[in-house]
């Protein structure tokens, strides 16, 4: 069946105007121009808005999008069972966080008691979710599947008083490295100061700590642009100082 823009703005729920959209930056090309015009789609293109759709709903920006889609080695059977899990995934997240909303309200009720551990589990699986859906593949290749799956138990298992504590070091670690960098010394006192907190930070979610993977840690927030721009986005330059302040503090540099 071929569809008018017409047709196939209703039919996915989106409008003319994104598509229009999608057409000018060629991530969805029409299958063909009628004679009177207009813009047709055919199954093809139904199945690659499709596509892009799924991508939008787990949050990959519109030019990751193109590059995925026009990527030659991309296989629309592997996207789909890709978007599945992360659905699923997703809906887990969801339902957890479902459950905590359901507890919250039984309590307030008066129906049920609810400890201050169960009122931040959901919250902090979310936190573990976007972590995963954000660098899981970067981390789990460099780490290994049994580390990450033991720091994530260990972060969901934070009582409320160590979350509290482990959000107050995280903001200590950042504001004692923008002072540190005044210095332009990686090895000056404060500047190791800064390693030690970080070290610190990181052991309330890491199931064990080691120099090596403290500093290979250091070095992938400036190999990978989304940690250089966490720690850069008020100090350009920041991670790649935190970086080698770590070096100094772990005697090893990659």
């Amino acid at each position: 069946m071929e569809y008018t823009v017409q047709k196939l703005s209703k039919l996915a729920g989106v409008s003319t105007r994104t598509l229009r959209y999608y057409d000018e930056i060629e991530i969805l090309k029409p299958a063909r121009i009628n004679s009177s015009g207009y813009r047709i789609y055919g199954k093809k293109e139904v199945d690659k808005l499709q596509q892009i759709l799924f991508y939008k709903e787990l949050g990959v920006d519109l030019d990751s999008i193109r590059k995925i889609l026009l990527s030659p080695s991309f296989d629309n059977s592997i996207a789909l069972k890709e978007h599945r899990e992360k659905l699923i995934i997703k809906r887990q997240q969801l339902d957890i966080l479902i459950a905590n909303v359901d507890k919250t309200i039984a309590s307030t009720e008066g129906k049920t008691i609810m400890n201050d551990k169960e009122k931040f589990e959901g919250f902090k699986q979310n936190i573990i979710d976007e972590n995963e859906k954000k660098y899981g593949n970067e981390i789990r290749s460099k780490y290994g599947d049994n580390a990450i799956n033991e720091s994530n138990k260990k972060f969901k298992n934070m009582s409320k008083e160590q979350y509290e504590e482990f959000e107050k070091l995280g903001a200590k670690v950042i504001d004692t490295l923008k002072e540190a960098f005044e210095t332009n010394d990686p090895s000056s006192e404060l500047s190791q100061k800064v390693a030690d907190l970080h070290r610190q930070w990181l052991t309330y979610s890491w199931s064990g700590y080691s120099k090596e993977a403290h500093a290979g840690l250091a070095q992938m927030y400036v190999d990978d642009e989304r940690f250089t721009a966490y720690y850069d986005k008020d100090q350009p330059g920041l991670a790649a100082f935190l970086r080698d302040a770590i070096f100094v503090y772990t005697g090893i540099k990659k």
